[in-house]
Parts: C-alpha cells; sequence; structure tokens
C-alpha cells in the first residue's frame, strides 16, 4: 500500500472517534449539611442517608456525576458554599441574605412547620401575638431561619442561641429557658431520642412554614449544574417517585 493510501485508511479508522460527542466528564460533589432529621442524617452503618442525600445520589447519578457527603454545624456549612468550598448545601430554607449569596434550586424538595416548644408544666401560650415573649428567655438555633415577621419581633426578645436541637432542649428543660424555638420536623424525633416526651410540648399554632431547598454556589460555573438538577428533579416530581421518597423518609413535600 502506498503512503498516500495509509494515510487515508487511518483517517478512515480515526473517523467514527471523531465524529462521536465526547462524553461529559465525571465530578464527584462534595454536598454539606448538618443533621436534619430525615432530610440529611448520618446512620449506624456509617452511611448518610435522608431525603435530601437520597435525592442526590439519584440527581448525581443521571447528570454522570458522583457525591460525596460532609456533616458540619449548620453555620460552617452555609460559609462552605458562600466561599466555594462545597458544591451543594442540603436543605436552606430561603432568606433575601442567603439569596444574595447563594443560588438556590427552582423548587423546595420539602417543607416544615416552625413552632414553640415550652416544658409541659409551663403556663405560656400563644395566639399569634409576639408580646407574651417579651421578659421570656427564648432559644434558637445557630444559623436557622425563621421567618420575615419573626426577624421583625426577634430584636426586643430576650434570645440566646444553641448550636443543635439536642442543646436547645436541654436548655429547655433544665430552665435555662423559656421558649425553644424549631420545627417539628427536625424536633420531635430528638424529644423522643432524649425521652423528653413528658417534659416538653409543641405549642399548637404555627409560627411559619419554610420549604426546604438544596443551594448551590452563586457563580456562573454552576449555573449549568444547578440547572441540570432542576430538570432532573422535575422529572422526579411529575413522575410521583419525589413524593413516593417523601412518604418513605416521613418529610413533607410542598
Amino acid at each position: 500500500m502506498s503512503g498516500a493510501g495509509r494515510r487515508l485508511l487511518a483517517l478512515a479508522l480515526l473517523w467514527p472517534a471523531l465524529a462521536m460527542p465526547l462524553a461529559a466528564q465525571a465530578r464527584e460533589l462534595l454536598a454539606v449539611g448538618a443533621q436534619f432529621e430525615h432530610v440529611f442524617e448520618y446512620q449506624d452503618s456509617g452511611e448518610f442517608g435522608g431525603l435530601g442525600a437520597e435525592l442526590l445520589r439519584l440527581m448525581a447519578a443521571r447528570t454522570g456525576n458522583t457525591v460525596r457527603f460532609r456533616m458540619v454545624p449548620w453555620a460552617r456549612a452555609q460559609a462552605m458554599l458562600v466561599q466555594g468550598q462545597a458544591d451543594i448545601l442540603i436543605g436552606p430554607y430561603k432568606t433575601p441574605e442567603r439569596m444574595a449569596s447563594m443560588a438556590f434550586a427552582d423548587k423546595p424538595f420539602y417543607q416544615d412547620q416552625m413552632v414553640f416548644y415550652t416544658r409541659q408544666d409551663a403556663s405560656f401560650g400563644w395566639d399569634g401575638d409576639y408580646s407574651v415573649l417579651k421578659g421570656r428567655r427564648v432559644v434558637l438555633l445557630n444559623g436557622w431561619a425563621y421567618g420575615a415577621e419573626w426577624e421583625r419581633v426577634r430584636p426586643g426578645l430576650h434570645v440566646s442561641v444553641a448550636n443543635t436541637v439536642e442543646n436547645g432542649l436541654k436548655m429547655l428543660v433544665h430552665n435555662h429557658v423559656d421558649v425553644f424555638v424549631s420545627n417539628r420536623r427536625n424536633t420531635d424525633p430528638v424529644i423522643v431520642r432524649l425521652g423528653y416526651g413528658r417534659q416538653v410540648k409543641p405549642l399548637p399554632k404555627v409560627i411559619d412554614v419554610q420549604n426546604g431547598y438544596f443551594a448551590f454556589p452563586r457563580s456562573p460555573a454552576f449555573d449549568k449544574l444547578r440547572l441540570q438538577f432542576d430538570q432532573e428533579f422535575s422529572a422526579l416530581s411529575d413522575s410521583g417517585e419525589l413524593k413516593k421518597l417523601g412518604k418513605r423518609h416521613d418529610v413533607a413535600i410542598p
């Protein structure tokens, strides 16, 4: 075969490979969050579970990626995302401050009821009038968002901060505070685990309803990933799979 013939044969053999589109390179995504009951949990098996973890595994696989998880205190998890040290934050509620520094998914994946917790023998009740909190000791969770109305009244209250739901409940039970503000999904299972069912109660009137999202760094480099995840999330929702997963994990779906 002549030199020209060999070159033509080599090009012919190479052409199918040149014509095929290059596969997108898979990435290992880092998803961070704090212990959120039923949404993001560290299990006895050493694996991470909960609705948020399961959804991220599904969406990562469908977009050609993998995902690893890291659990840290909530304020630190938010800082890691904002500083570009993580790809996804699991479960934040929307606030104006967060929206300025994070890019939220298009749709929420769970919903919470925010309520007041008191001791069982407390005479304190709440019908929507925040003035009854004046003079009472209130504990909140560090880095949590409680809604616009709560942020409006907070400056006039005696407020302290706890880093975990367990610590907030213990402060309430040991009479260091009078009221603990939290959500039922995150708090009711901890009450059972700590054996506080006869000592602590949620007040029936809901303070606010908050939706929880996945969030991404607010950088154009993450726009494609966020849009891909939005598309896969919509497919899970439209197919009914999201509703089934929510029921299995005992999480309210918006």
